[in-house]
């Protein structure tokens, strides 16, 4: 679906970086353990730049970034505050329903996953739906600087540092 054809809109700017004030613990579904993977990257970027516990969640991995990893969110040892889902578009529903199932308030669907019509029945159930947006790169976003590789820089300001 083209991005013009799209009728479903996410939160906003300043309700996303409200999301991720509030949240304490992100689940990352479909978490890989293959370094060559935009989630493993994503994940590193949680644990390494982030106060946040987060789990991994992949029934065929045992361990991703030295951590468990879980089969399934129903595993997990708490209700996370986001899932952060590296899934294709017609898993999502399925997901929905897993997060639903757990009690978790927000769903994130990673940059360049779209499902319309999970992301509204996501919304009729009570959850919040972000979608087509890199957790990572938001996070940098609001909190410290953004390279323009997507690498948090720790700088704040925009301006050019002096050799």
């Amino acid at each position: 679906m083209l991005k013009t054809q799209r009728t479903w809109t996410g939160p906003d700017a300043k309700q996303r970086l409200r999301i991720l004030r509030e949240a304490k613990s992100i689940a990352v579904v479909g978490a890989s353990p293959n370094p060559a993977r935009s989630s493993f990257f994503v994940g590193t970027y949680l644990q390494q730049s982030t106060d946040y516990r987060v789990y991994f969640v992949n029934p065929n991995a045992d361990e991703i970034l030295g951590q468990k990893a879980y089969p399934d969110l129903a595993s997990l040892p708490e209700v996370p505050d986001i899932v952060d889902v590296f899934r294709k578009p017609s898993d999502i529903p399925s997901v929905v329903d897993d997060v639903v199932a757990i009690g978790a308030k927000t769903i994130w669907v990673q940059l360049g996953i779209w499902n319309e019509e999970a992301a509204y029945d996501a919304e009729a159930r009570g959850l919040t739906v972000v979608m087509d947006r890199c957790i990572k790169v938001e996070h940098a976003r609001f909190h410290g600087g953004l390279h323009l590789l997507g690498f948090d820089t720790g700088q704040i300001s925009a301006k050019k540092q002096l050799r």
